[in-house]
């Protein structure tokens, strides 16, 4: 049947031809060579076919994956991932974390940092912080009631790379310890802190460049100084996990867990209370140089010494958030 219809054509075409002057006779010629060719009819068998159908070109090139490597350390929200930047890496930061309300009345707190990043090699970077603080609080127990703007202290982050996270080491680990000094406290009141967080870090991948996992172990010794009184210590321990999944190549959500004790020593003596948190997380890198995270944390559970109650507003706040936004350079 094939063999029929390229006869056909043929003819059709000769016969198109023979109406042409003489002139345009061999152009037609050769048109119906192409055409007899196309059909088969020069390899000497009924083409199998469609002889209408081009293939359209094929290309050897690769897409380019939309979801390239993402860094990992602002993904999880107060859990922090592994990745410290790319060596030579500079940044700067505004991080803003809001806690509300505690035992009775109302408490509102809002913390605002303004951070500088630098990143000398691949292996560690820092970070150097200023804090100013509003408070806000109203018949909350055991704390005056105040509504304060205030500077409110220094801070620093040194973060080192112990294992970086690629294709001989699926997890990634990083040390951290960040000293603080902060001049008021939690109810607003002059204070001399001195206070130091030390974190080891874990996160990896469990899809590549789509779902991301992280562990974090903290403990904060503390010593505080209030005026007129003597020095006190203290002293907190966090476990704190986050699940990450790209939604779209720039766009990021997940969900996180924090438990946290408090202890009125600098080891883990004289319990004060604990305090589960779980909450959302969300981060975007608008541009290459530009991104955007966000967490909400609530306490789920919890219990303070000395008290019948399931949650503990005594020494932690009922809701927290967090919102970054960093601007590399």
């Amino acid at each position: 049947m094939q063999y029929k219809s390229s006869l056909r054509a043929q003819h059709i075409i000769a016969g198109l031809a023979s109406c042409l002057v003489p002139e345009r006779r061999t152009i037609a010629a050769g048109v119906t060579v192409a055409v007899f060719l196309a059909f088969g009819a020069g390899s000497g068998r009924v083409a199998h076919a469609d002889p209408l159908f081009i293939p359209p070109p094929t290309s050897t090139q690769s897409v380019p994956d939309a979801y390239h490597e993402l860094e990992t350390k602002y993904l999880f929200g107060f859990t922090e991932g592994s990745d410290i930047g790319a060596e030579g890496e500079q940044s700067f930061e505004l991080e803003s974390t809001a806690s509300f309300q505690r035992r009775n009345g109302r408490y509102s707190s809002l913390e605002q940092e303004f951070e500088y990043e630098g990143v000398p090699s691949q292996y560690w970077g820092y970070e150097l912080s200023a804090h100013t603080r509003a408070l806000n609080t109203v018949g909350t127990d055991g704390l005056a009631n105040t509504s304060t703007i205030n500077f409110s202290g220094l801070s620093a982050e040194f973060r080192y790379l112990l294992v970086g996270r690629g294709p001989g080491s699926p997890v990634g680990i990083a040390l951290t310890a960040s000293p603080e000094w902060a001049r008021i406290d939690d109810g607003g009141q002059p204070i001399t802190d001195y206070s130091t967080t030390f974190g080891v870090v874990a996160d990896t991948e469990l899809i590549a460049n789509r779902l991301y996992g992280a562990v974090n172990l903290k403990y904060t010794p503390d010593i505080a100084k209030s005026p007129g009184q003597g020095w006190s210590n203290s002293s907190q321990f966090g476990l704190t996990g986050g699940l990450a999944y790209r939604i779209a190549p720039k766009v990021t959500v997940g969900s996180e867990a924090e438990y946290y004790t408090q202890f009125d020593s600098l080891g883990f003596k004289r319990f004060q209370g604990e305090a589960l948190y779980l909450g959302p997380t969300f981060h975007v890198q608008i541009t290459g140089k530009i991104m955007l995270a966000a967490a909400l944390s609530t306490e789920v559970a919890g219990h303070a010494a000395g008290e019948n109650r399931n949650l503990d507003l005594t020494n932690f706040s009922r809701q927290r958030a967090n919102l970054k936004l960093e601007f590399e350079f």
